[in-house]
């Protein structure tokens, strides 16, 4: 009997880790914006928040493209014999 070769979820898994690692970070470093900071502290919170907000997009664009991609290879093995 042949065995099927089922699609990795490796690229979904590793998009939403990434995600969740920039979420993680946001909270412990970025936080809650000071209600009335100092230039430092501003910088501060602009540099850690800019980090997250990276981390968090390029993750949920991981996770989309491999989403896509498991999709456009369950298409395509519906149509190919």
């Amino acid at each position: 009997m042949k065995r099927k070769w089922r699609p990795p979820l490796a690229l979904p898994a590793v998009g939403l880790f990434v995600a969740g690692a920039g979420f993680a970070y946001d909270l412990a470093f970025a936080g809650i914006p000071y209600p009335d900071p100092t230039p430092e502290m501003a910088a501060r919170y602009r540099f850690h928040s800019r980090i997250a907000s990276a981390a968090e997009w390029s993750g949920a664009a991981v996770v989309l493209v491999g989403m896509l991609s498991l999709a456009l290879r369950a298409a395509w093995r519906r149509v190919s014999p």
